[in-house]
């Protein structure tokens, strides 16, 4: 299956394969692994071929990267992406993208970092779907302080 994420206007920005590991009517998960060069965003260090465990939903408006560390195997965090709930069939993924996203640390004592708030807000999105994003980011927070994120 491939990929795609999309930005707000639903123009296709990286497309990436990846292998289904399970789903049902509203939630799918697959293994990827990060397929570009290592990039040390401040907080935390992506490096090629680290290991992501994806979920995404079609009644959601987020979706939720577990990343593995390529050597040590070792859970990094959980990035997570403020979106248009995802679509999908057998052969690709599509999901539009807010520009909202959040970093959870696996260190359950730090807090999590609200990413690209500046950019959301530029969007100019429609006053229902910056409410549905923002409503998202809740959840998600929410499901970080728990310690429910998926794995």
């Amino acid at each position: 299956m491939d990929i795609i994420k999309n930005d707000h206007n639903g123009k296709e920005l990286w497309r990436y394969p990846a292998e289904v590991l399970e789903q049902n009517e509203t939630e799918i998960r697959v293994k990827a692994y990060f397929n570009r060069d290592d990039h040390d965003a401040g907080y935390v260090l992506y490096k090629r071929n680290d290991l992501f465990i994806e979920t995404f939903y079609n009644d959601r408006w987020y979706n939720v990267f577990a990343i593995y560390d390529r050597d040590t195997e070792r859970l990094k965090g959980w990035y997570c992406n403020m979106t248009r709930p995802a679509t999908w069939d057998d052969q690709e993924l599509k999901a539009d993208d807010v520009a909202l996203d959040v970093w959870v640390f696996a260190d359950s004592q730090r807090e999590p970092i609200v990413l690209d708030q500046e950019e959301f807000v530029e969007l100019g999105l429609k006053p229902n779907d910056m409410q549905q994003a923002l409503l998202a980011l809740d959840q998600v927070l929410a499901l970080a302080k728990e310690g429910t994120l998926p794995k």
